[in-house]
């Protein structure tokens, strides 16, 4: 069942978040830094519900598997609303079934009842896992980000 999050899955949500440093981690970025990068996002919605926000949890016999979290973004270059998928994780014992692409089908259609014409996302160019995913979904890669560490290490 996919349904909205509410406050009492956030202790669930937060562990899940812990899944999106489960890749090979660039240099420089610590797991603990890309776990909790997005708590702040949680507990802002959890705090005061915004309708420019989803935020679902899926579950299974009153387990949490997976979540997601998407808002609206404004395009750069034509000012467009798009839809921005902040956070998609599923637990581990939830890889492969089925979760995830059903948690994305919601925010797409999230996306069209608002007339928004884009949904949007960011992965880590090492997340291989991830990236194959979204390009099995028929996204695309569009920019890259480039980074380089002035002080030698990040």
């Amino acid at each position: 069942m996919i349904r909205p999050a509410a406050p009492a899955d956030r202790a669930a949500v937060l562990a899940l978040a812990d899944r999106l440093a489960d890749f090979e981690l660039p240099p420089g970025r610590t797991a603990r830094e890309i776990q909790v990068a997005d708590h702040h996002l949680f507990d802002a919605q959890f705090a005061a519900p915004s309708p420019d926000v989803l935020f679902l949890v899926a579950e299974e016999a009153g387990a949490v598997l997976g979540t997601l979290f998407a808002n609206i973004r404004e395009d750069y270059f034509t000012r467009a609303p798009y839809a921005y998928v902040e956070v998609l994780a599923v637990s581990e014992a939830a890889a492969g079934t089925g979760i995830a692409g059903r948690l994305m089908d919601q925010v797409e259609k999230w996306a069209r009842a608002r007339r928004i014409a884009r949904v949007e996302l960011a992965v880590f160019a090492n997340n291989r896992r991830a990236r194959g995913f979204y390009e099995h979904l028929g996204y695309r890669a569009e920019t890259m980000r480039y980074v380089k560490a002035l002080d030698g290490e990040r």
